[in-house]
């Protein structure tokens, strides 16, 4: 083997090189790190952790650390704020009103429902009563019509026995020979006959 062959075979083997995450460091004032400091053991994390964790945020939120009164979250809180009441009033135009106008007529047909049943109520004591009259004028009806019928009975059973009288008193007198014309004698028999009916 030549010489130096041994340097060139180590040369040729791949040297791993540990490459370090913390390669970077910040310098910054003793004051701020006593505030990093205090910071980091009222949340329990390591001062490292919470400098990733403030760069992630405002990475992220593209907030200006530099900005103290935090203008641009105001401005988003504004504006989320602007489309949740527009959200609310649109459904207060769809749904709320339209609800609020049901409820009203439902409420009015409601009220209008129980006037009508009263008023019907009503026709239904005045109509019970209507046929309560009713019923008692036509059994006074019914008495009355039952009394003619009795008292035409009555008149008819009258006429008859008026009738066989006056046929008896006929018969009698042509018995008597009373000395009157045939004709005088009919004719007096036909008015008192006629007299008779008329009762």
């Amino acid at each position: 083997m030549p010489a130096g062959s041994g340097l060139y075979s180590m040369t040729q083997e791949v040297v791993m090189v540990r490459i370090d995450p913390n390669s970077k460091s910040v310098r910054y004032p003793k004051e701020v790190d006593d505030r990093l400091s205090l910071l980091a053991r009222k949340l329990g994390r390591t001062k490292r952790e919470l400098v990733i964790q403030m760069v992630d945020y405002f990475y992220k939120s593209k907030k200006d650390p530099a900005d103290l009164n935090d203008e641009m979250l105001k401005k988003e809180l504004s504006s989320g704020i602007s489309r949740i009441l527009s959200f609310i009033r649109k459904q207060e135009g769809d749904l709320l009103v339209p609800i609020y106008s049901m409820a009203s007529e439902l409420s009015t047909l409601a009220k209008l429902q129980g006037k009508v049943t009263k008023a019907i109520a009503e026709a239904q004591l005045k109509g019970n009563a209507a046929v309560g009259e009713s019923v008692n004028h036509l059994k006074i009806l019914d008495s009355d019509l039952k009394r003619l019928i009795v008292a035409l009975a009555e008149k008819d059973k009258l006429k008859s026995g008026f009738r066989k009288i006056l046929e008896h008193y006929i018969a009698q007198r042509e018995t008597l020979g009373w000395p009157v014309s045939a004709a005088k004698k009919e004719e007096l028999a036909k008015q008192v006959r006629q007299a008779l009916e008329n009762l």
